[in-house]
């Protein structure tokens, strides 16, 4: 039996996620979880074989959990399932330690397929996603400016964002300007609406 943990943001669709793998005869749902926080909690107490995790949830992305996993060399496997077809996001997910990269769109007897491949050693990627990747621009944000950006994107001032990553303003300008120019972008607004259309952030 593959012990599967659902990662989910949206209670539909993490219920609608649970319903159709439940119906899987060599799949159960052990846990679900609406963040990755609440997720990484639940890892802590019995790590499931596979965690199935969206990517843009509020507190710490899928990508972010899915390193988190990694770090602390918990055996679960990831996959990551999601809307966004972005290469930069599927070579993110992949350094982070993904083990899949599916989308939602696509058909859902391919979701308990990519489970048992991913269970048993093997990678589940969408394909047309995967060949795209290879000739997808390289990410060029550092995770700190890549961390900068983020809250900057949310609407938090320099000031903000330097309390909660524990660096001074200077530096947070700093970033954010070394992040704009890599970018091309006039400003954090357009630097982060850029990074976000290539799955940089």
């Amino acid at each position: 039996m593959i012990r599967v943990l659902i990662v989910e943001d949206q209670a539909m669709v993490l219920g609608a996620l649970a319903a159709l793998l439940s119906i899987e005869r060599d799949i159960r749902v052990v846990g679900q979880a609406a963040s990755a926080e609440e997720a990484l909690r639940l890892l802590g107490r019995e790590p499931p074989d596979v965690v199935l995790t969206d990517i843009e949830m509020p507190g710490l992305s899928g990508l972010e959990l899915a390193a988190r996993v990694r770090e602390r060399s918990v055996k679960s496997r990831v996959i990551i399932l999601t809307t966004f077809a972005r290469p930069g996001y599927l070579r993110r997910a992949l350094d982070a330690g993904a083990s899949g990269y599916l989308l939602k769109d696509a058909p859902s007897s391919q979701l308990a397929d990519a489970i048992r491949r991913v269970h048993q050693g093997g990678r589940a990627i969408d394909p047309e996603l995967a060949a795209e990747a290879w000739t997808a621009e390289i990410d060029p944000l550092t995770d700190r400016e890549r961390q900068v950006l983020r809250l900057a994107a949310d609407g938090q001032t320099s000031g903000e964002v330097a309390e909660a990553l524990s660096l001074s303003e200077g530096t947070v300008r700093n970033y954010l300007s070394e992040a704009i120019s890599k970018l091309g972008a006039r400003n954090r607004v357009e630097a982060a609406r850029i990074a976000r259309v290539k799955g940089w952030l």
